[in-house]
């Protein structure tokens, strides 16, 4: 399956059911025309965006202008420690901030509480309202290329209240937090932004294992979780977690009575954008019952989505809920 050549209908209505990543330094027009539209929730920042103090500031300003009239849109970015990181020194006077895994080696629960804090802190200073952190998965395999040591750790217990302690520290700092990635990533040798990775663990073991930190985000009322694009074959043979109608409806909302905003990784990871083309996105987005699509990169791609993503009440009562619950501060 690859990406589809269908018009996208100049009568359709947008969603607003899309955070969008952009290309450069300053807020792109075509940005700004989807957000009067309606289209977007909010905005991801990368390092790409980041330039200095004064240029970020002066790009969520530009954010805040192009969202006026509406409810306060999502300011996101990747500050997980170690290797993910789009604030850094120096451009960034921010606390760098190590690997979990390393962090593990030194810190207590109430050090990753602080952790979380001093990170928050510096996403708060800067004008963000959403981290999306902490990490949830559980590193079980040494030859997964992509999750690795940014795991709290290898028991599931373990990862839950270290990567739940950042959390509160996050949110101490009035940083939403989002834990990711359901139903766990911990465990494949494939890079899911270069490949559909497949998992055939049974449920025992994913009960066991890949799951409990995610029972555990669900009891302390995470704001937000962002799936996996990897196929676990016992819970649906075929289609990826973000797409799939058994994995986040019958697990995530049902069993563990989830009713926050599921956001998908990012669609142009090649699990997905090799494999599915816009229209199968969509329909899968709708049918795995997940609230906002991650866009990084590609404002093409992001209009398609947001004209072909139905407007599901769940999905805007759920993101209209977190989006009044977001601290404003326009640096």
């Amino acid at each position: 399956m690859t990406m589809g050549t269908n018009q996208v209908s100049e009568n359709a209505t947008p969603s607003g059911r899309i955070l969008v990543g952009f290309p450069g330094l300053t807020l792109p027009d075509e940005v700004v025309a989807l957000a009067a539209r309606g289209a977007l929730a909010g905005v991801i920042l990368f390092g790409r965006n980041i330039d200095s103090p004064e240029q970020v500031t002066a790009l969520i300003r530009q954010v805040h202008v192009a969202f006026a009239g509406q409810p306060t849109p999502i300011i996101a970015v990747d500050q997980e420690g170690g290797r993910a990181q789009r604030l850094n020194w120096p451009k960034m006077p921010v606390a760098p901030i190590p690997a979990m895994r390393a962090c593990a080696e030194f810190l207590d629960f109430r050090g990753f509480e602080e952790l979380g804090h001093t990170v928050g802190r510096d996403l708060h200073r800067y004008g963000f309202n959403v981290d999306f952190a902490p990490v949830m998965d559980v590193d079980t395999n040494p030859d997964n290329p992509i999750i690795g040591d940014r795991a709290f750790g290898r028991d599931p217990d373990d990862v839950a209240q270290r990567a739940l302690a950042f959390a509160r520290g996050l949110e101490h700092a009035s940083i939403a937090w989002c834990a990711k990635h359901f139903p766990g990533h911990g465990d494949t040798d494939l890079d899911s932004h270069l490949a559909l990775p497949r998992l055939s663990h049974d449920r025992v073991r994913l009960d066991q294992v890949e799951l409990p930190p995610f029972r555990a985000a669900c009891a302390a009322n995470a704001p937000m979780v962002m799936t996996a694009h990897i196929v676990f074959t016992a819970l649906d043979p075929t289609l990826p977690a973000t797409l799939s109608p058994h994995v986040i409806p019958e697990i995530l909302r049902r069993e563990m009575a989830y009713d926050g905003v599921v956001a998908s990784d990012d669609l142009e990871m090649k699990a997905i954008r090799d494999h599915f083309d816009v229209d199968q996105m969509a329909h899968g987005l709708d049918a795995a019952d997940v609230d906002l699509a991650l866009v990084c990169y590609d404002l093409t791609l992001a209009a398609e989505l947001a004209a072909r993503l139905s407007a599901r009440p769940d999905s805007t009562r759920r993101l209209l809920a977190l989006r009044s619950r977001l601290h404003t501060h326009i640096p």
